[in-house]
């Protein structure tokens, strides 16, 4: 089977979605496939130190960047423009990742005109909290090509079954497939030694420390997180928080300013974008991890804590929060900082308590959410389609079989 991904940037910055890209590309291209992604060189303001008019082999795939052109915020690139109109004629099936974006405006269209089946995967652009942004400039993006992508889409693509149900109201009834994002569990084997993280930073001592492990933007709930760690701090003298993740938005000011206004701007680190060993080193010595999101379509950095053996306190927008509840991996709040701190505190104060939940999380992970897995079900769903099928793939139907049986209640 000849695979095309279609996705706006590859760059780390951006967080889960092209990590989750390529890795599935990776998988898919182990059993056998001939898969190829095409993207553009966009690095947040700069540009990757990648060739442009070449292709890139990496584990088996091709990667073909292209140069991004103004307006960068859509993601353009005529050179993109060009090269897929000859590729989708010479693919089985193009999986387009994201909405609202010049790339799936250009692949969609193609698709549609040389008759190639196409999966498009949001990733939350159409959960309530985000759908309603900059609604009056995707209204006009849906009268011109967004809605008519969606139409004509042979599946659309979720990462969690909540992701679906909150998508549903925007999908005319397009048929869905439900495959998570994965980890490769084996990098996280073998962590480094505890206390490395700790030694960059002095002042974390040892100091219990709450992470937040992911991109700084609007949607994660940093505002929720500084409020209730503050209610934290003020309660228990050896507690910091560590923000790990990069800046793409520029809204780490504001973090620092409610920070300060908090009084705790000293009992916080900022580390940026941490990257192989600078990770495990961190999700090795952290106590907690947490994720108050607005929104999140899935949270890769969640299960990546899991699988360190990290209890987890996350919202109930977090896609995946039935999930670390079936598993008793982590506990789940409204985004509000009150229950947020109550949690914390409780497993602060439980360390047995927290280390089961961690040792839980741990052991969950590793056995439902290795890519190996993830790309055996999206396999399925392209033959399915390809075969002239409606495809019926929901891997958290099967997973909630395994865990009780039945699914959770909402």
């Amino acid at each position: 089977m000849k695979i095309l991904y279609v996705i706006a940037n590859m760059a780390r910055r951006y967080g889960g979605p092209q990590q989750a890209c390529i890795e599935m590309a990776k998988h898919l291209a182990h059993l056998g496939h001939d898969v190829s992604i095409y993207t553009t060189n966009q690095d947040g303001p700069t540009e990757l130190d990648v060739p442009t008019d070449s292709s890139v082999f990496e584990d088996g795939i091709e990667i073909r960047y292209f140069p991004i052109q103004p307006p960068r915020f859509w993601g353009t690139s005529l050179p993109m423009a060009k090269a897929l109109r000859k590729k989708i004629q010479e693919v089985d099936i193009v999986h387009i990742y994201s909405l609202y974006m010049f790339h799936n405006a250009v692949a969609g269209y193609y698709c549609r005109h040389y008759s190639v089946p196409y999966m498009i995967h949001p990733h939350g652009t159409l959960d309530p909290v985000l759908y309603k942004r900059h609604r009056f400039q995707k209204t006009i993006l849906e009268l011109l090509f967004e809605n008519r992508n969606i139409k004509q889409a042979v599946a659309i693509h979720h990462a969690s079954e909540e992701e679906k149900n909150l998508a549903q109201p925007h999908t005319f009834k397009t048929p869905d497939i439900v495959v998570p994002y994965a980890l490769n569990v084996s990098e996280y084997e073998n962590l480094p030694e505890p206390g490395m993280f700790r030694a960059q930073y002095p002042e974390i001592c040892t100091k219990k420390i709450i992470l937040y492990f992911s991109r700084i933007s609007f949607k994660k709930g940093l505002d929720i997180l500084v409020k209730a760690f503050a209610t934290v701090a003020r309660k228990r003298a050896d507690v910091h928080l560590v923000i790990a993740g990069p800046d793409n938005e520029g809204l780490a000011k504001n973090v620092r300013g409610w920070l300060t206004d908090e009084d705790m701007l000293e009992r916080a680190t900022f580390t940026g974008l941490v990257q192989g060993k600078a990770k495990l080193a961190v999700l090795q010595d952290a106590d907690i991890f947490v994720l108050p999101s607005y929104s999140e379509s899935f949270g890769i950095a969640v299960i990546e804590a899991m699988v360190c053996g990290m209890p987890v306190v996350i919202s109930d927008q977090v896609n995946i929060c039935k999930e670390v509840e079936l598993s008793q991996s982590g506990l789940v709040a409204p985004c509000d900082a009150e229950p947020v701190s109550k949690h914390i505190l409780e497993l602060l104060e439980n360390p047995e308590k927290a280390k089961k939940m961690g040792d839980n999380g741990k052991a969950f992970v590793k056995k439902y959410f290795d890519w190996s897995s993830a790309a055996l079900e999206m396999e399925k769903a392209y033959n399915s389609v390809l075969s002239g099928e409606k495809p019926d793939i929901n891997y958290f139907h099967s997973l909630w079989k395994k865990i009780e049986g039945k699914p959770p209640l909402k």
